[in-house]
């Protein structure tokens, strides 16, 4: 099931008497649960009908006992099990019982962050039978700036392509930190409704010209001033860009250069799916066919391999990030 059709029933006043949440996405996994929280009882009746457990502190026995009760002044109650992968197994083993033969009542939300429970386990086996089940999965790599603009869309905002691309680079594919930063956005932005380079500069901290976006179009161009003009703003900003973050987004993006230049059909309809359909990065990804080649950007690729493994301290002599960024930048750019 999709948290669109939980939430969606759930507004309509359908529950359904258990719901197993489970997952490596914890954003999806959070916004149910808050729903659940917050919103299916009222604020009045919430007070008497409100039960929330930590599965680190949980006894088995408690919740069952929890969720067998009967509703006060109320049609139903809701109990909550959070971080419900804490709980040792055998006592979640024994949630089992009352899962199912659950109560019409109670609605019983588990959230179980996890890879979700051995499917060898009888407890899989009932969890399937009897409730309903979310299981959540990171969001792919290529999936997060498209999801960054329909999330801030359905805000009623929309973002420029760059901006979504600046976030994605920044921080990744954790959800509920994009969503957060967006948030803090919205905040700021008062009466304006397009969120820009500007305002992530602004309100997030991301330079919208010191970011490892800038420095990946610094070597496609072979601007070598203007890339280690940017290392050097990492140097003096280590958090913006530490060397760990900089050099696997470097490398996912020549990967897919390196795809593209082993392509026979090296047209844009043939390209577009590969850089995700962002035309900017299409862009860049012809550029750099243009100006390395297969053989530069096989050189590319090598040296970001070898580099990755000099920052974690393989055969290096204790440079500092920045150094061996300035090393790695002009290996790439300069001729052998």
């Amino acid at each position: 099931m999709s948290v669109e059709k939980i939430l969606s029933s759930w507004k309509k006043n359908t529950f359904k008497p258990v719901y197993w949440l489970e997952g490596e996405e914890d954003f999806y996994i959070d916004q149910v649960v808050n729903y659940a929280e917050h919103h299916i009882l009222s604020e009045a009746d919430a007070s008497f009908n409100l039960t929330v457990f930590y599965g680190k502190d949980a006894d088995w026995a408690q919740i069952i006992n929890a969720c067998r009760r009967y509703p006060m002044f109320a049609e139903k109650q809701v109990v909550i099990l959070k971080e419900a992968q804490h709980m040792k197994d055998k006592d979640l083993e024994e949630l089992g019982s009352y899962i199912e033969n659950a109560m019409a009542t109670t609605v019983f939300v588990v959230a179980y962050k996890s890879k979700g429970v051995d499917k060898r386990k009888k407890l899989y086996k009932i969890i399937q039978a009897n409730a309903e089940v979310l299981v959540t999965q990171k969001m792919k790599e290529g999936k997060v700036q498209e999801w960054i603009m329909e999330l801030v869309q359905s805000k009623g905002l929309t973002i420029k392509p760059k901006s979504a691309a600046l976030l994605e680079e920044h921080i990744g594919n954790d959800l509920s930190r994009i969503s957060n930063e967006i948030d803090k956005l919205l905040v700021n932005l008062q009466q304006k409704k397009t969120i820009d380079e500007d305002d992530i500069e602004k309100y997030i901290g991301i330079s919208k010209e010191y970011n490892v976006f800038e420095l990946q179009a610094a070597i496609i161009k072979k601007d070598l001033a203007a890339a280690l003009k940017i290392i050097q703003y990492f140097d003096a900003n280590p958090k913006a860009a530490p060397i760990q973050m900089v050099l696997p987004a470097l490398y996912a993006y020549f990967s897919k250069v390196y795809i593209a230049t082993t392509m026979q059909d090296q047209s844009d309809n043939a390209l577009k799916p590969l850089f995700y359909f962002n035309p900017i990065a299409l862009g860049q990804g012809k550029l750099a066919m243009k100006n390395y080649g297969y053989a530069g950007v096989e050189k590319i690729i090598l040296l970001l391999h070898h580099y990755n493994l000099k920052s974690l301290g393989v055969d290096d002599g204790g440079n500092t990030g920045a150094q061996l960024m300035k090393e790695l930048i002009v290996k790439i750019m300069l001729p052998n």
